[in-house]
């Protein structure tokens, strides 16, 4: 990887220039909890007092032992607990007993398909930790990291969530911010990629993508190092549905939403031209998904945190997806897996666990599909797992569920399948589909440069 190339400017609109106001950072006391009382991203290493949480572990780095896995070239995920069962099922008969630990929108799935829908909970499982030298640069961030140009960006070391702590004022800011910026794949290539949209009586629309992506902050040679201008760069490619094969966009995502923007260029077969995006995210519709989901929604919310004002609402205990590996598996075909109204839980993988709980409103100066989101981010991974989407009256119109894994090629978590079901017509997508396909994504195998991304470079591969 060249060095030089990943710090060149791209835009004149992204300066270098921080604001004065900032917040966060703990004492060297405070963060000496990094490691013992706290795992080394900050999430509670003891279990619960009922016993349904259990303590990190943190005993696997990497493949853990009796597992056969090639890393880096997109092979599936193989389950680690392969012979865990179903402690007991939430469903539309006994979902009250469990309404405490349970979104709104879980609870709407529960009551719209009592026949069908349910939440196998499965045994607590913490046993898969980070590599020490993330854990040094998130107790380095919990002293150092601090919010800068009122949370739309931050200053702290790469590598590492920049808050493992949160603390002082605009603590939803910091939150957020771990969620954008985990340690994860620095290139995660997919070849193909699917996407259902599932309309209520079952039948399936498809479309069929692949994708580039080179997240800069967590390049092995930057790791530590403070962070730059840009984050990611991207580069996705239509292959179905047929009317739109060709079209190909790459975009290119900051760190700081105040000094800059997500800029994207897209090359259209129809004209053979490639033209820049006015404005790339936020509500517009993802592709091939009739409307049901937005560019923001991919990994629940990514990109400008701008038109919504952010509150944290705290922890809950809460039964979330974890430990999604039998989803994943090559043996699951998309017949068997998308039924209906939901997906088959058959495939699913619940446990009780701890999650931050940020809640976006949108300001009345802003303009969005959606008027509230709520997010459940994972204590232990910062990754958010689940979301609920309200309509600009307030009512609850979406419930969104993301499939994560520990990926054995990059010793962390990767976001895999994930379900967003339209709570008002009915139906779902299901995104980021690799089941039935011979690789699934390849994650940290290099070869992607900054270059790669330019609009030159769509232009030249377009052609």
């Amino acid at each position: 990887m060249r060095k030089q190339q990943l710090w060149k400017p791209l835009a004149a609109s992204i300066a270098l220039t921080l604001s004065a106001s900032a917040y966060a950072k703990v004492s060297p006391q405070e963060a000496t909890k990094l490691g013992s009382e706290l795992t080394c991203v900050g999430a509670v290493a003891s279990g619960n007092e009922a016993g349904t949480i259990p303590p990190f572990s943190g005993k696997w780095l990497g493949t853990p032992p009796g597992i056969d896995y090639t890393p880096n070239v997109g092979q599936h995920p193989i389950d680690p607990y392969p012979q865990d069962k179903p402690l007991f099922s939430i469903d539309g008969q006994n979902w009250k007993q469990y309404k405490d630990n349970l979104t709104e929108g879980q609870i709407a799935l529960l009551q719209r398909f009592p026949d069908t829908f349910r939440i196998p909970v499965y045994q607590g499982r913490r046993d898969f930790r980070y590599p020490d030298q993330i854990c040094e640069v998130a107790k380095k961030n919990a002293t150092e990291g601090e919010l800068v140009d009122e949370g739309m960006g931050f200053k702290a070391l790469m590598g590492a969530i920049p808050f493992p702590i949160p603390s002082g004022e605009n603590q939803a800011m910091q939150v957020l911010a771990n969620h954008n910026f985990p340690f994860r794949a620095y290139t995660e290539v997919m070849e193909q990629r699917d996407l259902a949209e599932v309309n209520t009586s079952g039948e399936i629309t498809w479309g069929r993508t692949f994708n580039n992506g080179l997240n800069i902050v967590t390049a092995p040679d930057y790791i530590g190092k403070p962070i730059g201008e840009i984050m990611a760069y991207s580069d996705t490619g239509t292959l179905l549905p047929t009317r739109d094969k060709g079209k190909r966009t790459v975009s290119i995502e900051p760190v700081n939403f105040a000094q800059g923007q997500r800029l994207a260029w897209t090359y259209n077969p129809g004209t053979r031209r490639v033209r820049q995006l006015p404005e790339y995210g936020f509500d517009t519709p993802a592709a091939g998904t009739s409307g049901k989901m937005t560019i923001d929604q991919d990994r629940l919310m990514n990109g400008s945190p701008e038109r919504y004002d952010w509150e944290l609402k705290g922890k809950r205990e809460i039964y979330v997806p974890a430990n999604a590996y039998r989803v994943h598996e090559e043996s699951v075909s998309y017949d068997d897996l998308l039924t209906p109204n939901h997906a088959n839980p058959t495939f699913m993988r619940y446990e009780l666990r701890r999650v931050w709980v940020l809640e976006g409103n949108l300001k009345s100066t802003h303009r969005h599909k959606y008027g509230k989101r709520v997010m459940y981010i994972d204590e232990d991974t910062w990754h958010g797992v689940i979301s609920d989407y309200y309509d600009t009256r307030g009512e609850l119109v979406n419930h969104a569920l993301l499939n994560y894994y520990y990926a054995y090629d990059m010793d962390a978590w990767q976001a895999g399948t994930s379900f967003y079901h339209d709570l008002t017509t009915g139906g779902y997508v299901a995104y980021n589909l690799f089941q039935d396909l011979a690789k699934g994504p390849i994650l940290n195998a290099g070869g992607l440069e900054p270059d790669n991304f330019t609009p030159a470079a769509l232009r030249r591969r377009a052609h």
